[in-house]
C-alpha cells in the first residue's frame, strides 16, 4: 500500500499472519503489571484470524502496511537491543514533549512511551489517583467487554505488547484536566489506558499521538463513567505515511453521564479508529466528532459502534473526512437501538470532500432500531469543492491554493473547534493539513 515503507524494511513472510508470527517470536517474556494481560493476549493472536477483506468490518481496509514492518524492532529479543530500543522511545518522545508549548498552570501532562512508569516522580492534583493493583485487576478489560470487543484483533495485540498501563481515577465531584503526548519511531508502541470516574466527576482529556518512522502505534482506552459524570477527550494523531495505528477508544456510561469525543487524525499511511460507547441503563449523552484526512495513498478508517441498552440515551454523531491524491477513507457508524431503550434519540452524518478523482471514500452509517418509540437519523454526502464558491474568493483577490485552502478550513473546523484547548493548539488545521501532504508516495 505504502511504496516507500515497504522499501525500507524486508516484507514478513505469510502476509499478515506471518507478521504475526514473527512479532510473537521477538517480544520479551511477559514481566510487569500486565504480564498475565501479555500472555493471555500472545495466546489469543495465535487463535485468532488475522484481519482479512474476507471480513465485513475489514474489506476496505489494506493492513498491507503492516506486513512492511520489521517485527524485530517491536520485540527487540535481546536485552541489548531491547534497552536500545527503549532509549530511543524515550528520547522521540522526550523531544516531542520538548517541542509542544508549555502546559497550562495545574494542568499536568504525562509522556507515554509504552515502557516506562509515565506517573513516576509526577505529583496528581487533588481529585486525580492512581489505581492500585486490586482495583486495576478488577477493572482492567471490563469496559472493553461491556463493548464487545476485547476480544478484536487490534485489542488482543495491544494485551500481547503493553508493558504498562495508565490507570487513574477521578474522584467525585472534581475537575482535572489532564494531557497525554506519545511519539512513535520504529517498531510498535503499544498505549494501554484506564479511566475510572466517579459520581459528578469531569475530566479534560487532551491526547497528542505523533509517528516519526516506520512503525505501528497501538491504542486501546477504557474509560467508565458513574452517574453524573463528564469526559471530553479530544485525540490529534499525525503520522507519516510508513506508519501506522490502531486505536480501540472503549466507553461506558451511567445514566446522565455525558462524554465528548473528538478525535483528528491525518498523515497515517494507515490509520484505523474503532470507538465504541455503550450507555448502560439509558439516560446518557453520548457526542462524537471524527475528522480524517487522507492523501498520497493513505487510508484512514473508523469504525463507530454505539449501543443504547436503555431508555432516553442521546446520541449526536458528525463525522468528516477529506480525501485528497490517491487516498482512501472509510467511516462505518453503527448504531444499535435494542427494545429496552425506548425513546432514544439518535443522530448521525457523514460528510465527506473529495479533492481528487483518483481518490476514494467508502461511508456507511446505519443504524438497527427494534424499539418503537425513537427519534432517530442518518445521513451521508460525499461532495468536492464548489467552484461557484471557488470563483467567487478567486474574485476578491485570493489565489486558487488560498480559496481551496479557506473552503477545507472551514468544512474542517467544525470538528477542530470541539477540542479541548490543549488538542487545539496540537490540532489545528494548518498542522492537519501539513500531516496528510506529507505524503512521499505521491503517485
Amino acid at each position: 500500500m505504502v511504496a516507500s515503507a515497504t522499501a525500507q524494511v524486508p516484507a514478513a513472510s505469510g502476509g499478515l499472519e506471518g507478521w504475526t508470527r514473527q512479532l510473537l517470536e521477538c517480544l520479551p517474556a511477559a514481566a510487569g503489571p500486565l504480564a498475565a494481560v501479555q500472555e493471555r493476549g500472545r495466546a489469543a493472536l495465535v487463535a485468532l484470524p488475522v484481519p482479512s477483506s474476507r471480513q465485513e468490518d475489514w474489506r476496505f481496509t489494506d493492513l498491507s502496511l503492516l506486513t512492511g514492518l520489521e517485527p524485530a524492532a517491536a520485540g527487540a529479543p535481546a536485552q541489548t537491543a531491547a534497552q536500545t530500543s527503549a532509549q530511543a522511545v524515550a528520547q522521540t518522545s522526550a523531544q516531542a514533549v520538548d517541542a509542544l508549548p508549555p502546559a497550562a498552570p495545574g494542568v499536568v501532562r504525562l509522556l507515554l512511551d509504552g515502557r516506562n512508569d509515565p506517573l513516576a516522580g509526577v505529583a496528581l492534583p487533588p481529585g486525580l489517583s492512581a489505581l492500585g493493583p486490586a482495583e486495576l485487576a478488577q477493572a482492567l478489560g471490563h469496559t472493553l467487554a461491556a463493548t464487545g470487543c476485547e476480544q478484536h484483533w487490534p485489542v488482543e495485540l495491544n494485551h500481547a505488547a503493553s508493558e504498562q498501563v495508565l490507570a487513574l481515577r477521578v474522584a467525585s465531584r472534581h475537575r482535572v484536566t489532564l494531557e497525554l503526548v506519545s511519539a512513535a519511531g520504529a517498531g510498535l508502541l503499544p498505549l494501554r489506558l484506564l479511566l475510572i470516574l466517579e459520581e459528578k466527576a469531569e475530566l479534560d482529556l487532551s491526547q497528542l499521538v505523533q509517528a516519526h518512522g516506520a512503525g505501528l502505534t497501538s491504542l486501546v482506552l477504557e474509560a467508565h463513567l458513574a452517574r453524573s459524570a463528564r469526559l471530553h477527550h479530544g485525540l490529534v494523531a499525525l503520522g507519516v505515511p510508513q506508519a501506522a495505528l490502531l486505536a480501540h477508544l472503549a466507553l461506558e456510561q451511567e445514566p446522565e453521564s455525558a462524554v465528548t469525543l473528538v478525535s483528528a487524525t491525518a498523515g497515517w499511511g494507515l490509520a484505523r479508529l474503532e470507538p465504541r460507547v455503550r450507555q448502560v441503563d439509558g439516560g446518557a449523552r453520548t457526542t462524537l466528532r471524527g475528522l480524517q484526512l487522507v492523501d498520497g495513498r493513505q487510508i484512514a478508517d473508523t469504525h463507530s459502534h454505539v449501543l443504547f441498552s436503555g431508555p432516553e440515551g442521546e446520541l449526536d454523531q458528525l463525522h468528516k473526512a477529506v480525501a485528497d491524491g490517491a487516498g482512501r477513507s472509510v467511516f462505518n457508524g453503527a448504531v444499535r437501538v435494542p427494545r429496552p431503550a425506548q425513546r432514544t434519540n439518535a443522530a448521525q452524518l457523514s460528510r465527506s470532500l473529495l479533492l481528487s478523482d483518483r481518490a476514494r471514500i467508502d461511508t456507511k452509517p446505519e443504524l438497527e432500531i427494534v424499539a418503537d418509540d425513537v427519534k432517530c437519523a442518518h445521513g451521508a454526502t460525499v461532495s468536492c469543492l464548489q467552484t461557484d464558491e471557488l470563483f467567487y474568493l478567486q474574485s476578491r483577490g485570493l489565489a486558487a491554493s488560498q480559496a481551496s485552502d479557506l473552503l477545507q478550513r472551514a468544512f474542517c473546523e467544525e470538528v477542530l473547534r470541539e477540542l479541548p484547548a490543549a488538542a487545539r493548539s496540537w490540532g489545528s488545521f494548518q498542522a492537519m493539513l501539513s500531516a496528510a501532504g506529507s505524503a512521499e508516495d505521491r503517485p
